[in-house]
C-alpha cells in the first residue's frame, strides 16, 4: 500500500507561484509514475501533469505547459508541482496519485492523496 499526502496549497494572486509537494509513505513511490490532477467546483477531475518513475519524462495538459513543472526526488519519496504565472482558472483541489505508468487517465491510478486547495484570485 502507498499513502500519499499533499501539501503546499494556499491562496495567491494572479501571476503568483506555489509549489505543491506530494510525499509517499508505506511502500516507496520510487517505482511508480506519479500524476497530478485537479478538481474544480462543478467540474470533473482533470489531468494536470505526470512524471515517470525515474523522472526522465513528463507530460502536461496544454493549459499548464510552460507554467507548471513536475519533478521528483526519489531519495525523499516526494514529487513536486511548481506552478508559476497562476490564473484564476487554476483554482482547484490538487491531488497527487501513483500508477504503473505516466497515464493521463485518472482511472489508471491506484493510489491517491486527499488533495490540497489552491485558490488564485484576481
Amino acid at each position: 500500500q502507498v499513502q500519499l499526502s499533499e501539501s503546499g496549497g494556499g491562496s495567491v494572486q494572479v501571476g503568483g507561484s506555489l509549489r505543491l509537494s506530494c510525499t509517499g509513505s508505506g511502500r516507496p513511490v520510487t517505482t511508480y509514475s506519479m500524476g497530478w490532477f485537479r478538481r474544480a467546483p462543478g467540474r470533473e477531475r482533470e489531468f494536470v501533469a505526470t512524471i515517470t518513475h525515474s523522472g526522465g519524462a513528463a507530460l502536461y495538459r496544454d493549459s499548464v505547459k510552460g507554467r507548471f513543472t513536475v519533478s521528483r526526488d526519489n531519495a525523499k519519496n516526494t514529487v513536486y508541482l511548481q506552478m508559476n504565472s497562476l490564473k484564476p482558472e487554476d483554482t482547484a483541489v490538487y491531488l497527487c496519485a501513483a500508477a504503473q505508468g505516466p497515464y493521463t487517465n485518472p482511472q489508471l491510478y491506484a493510489y491517491w492523496g486527499q488533495g490540497t486547495q489552491v485558490t488564485v484570485s484576481s
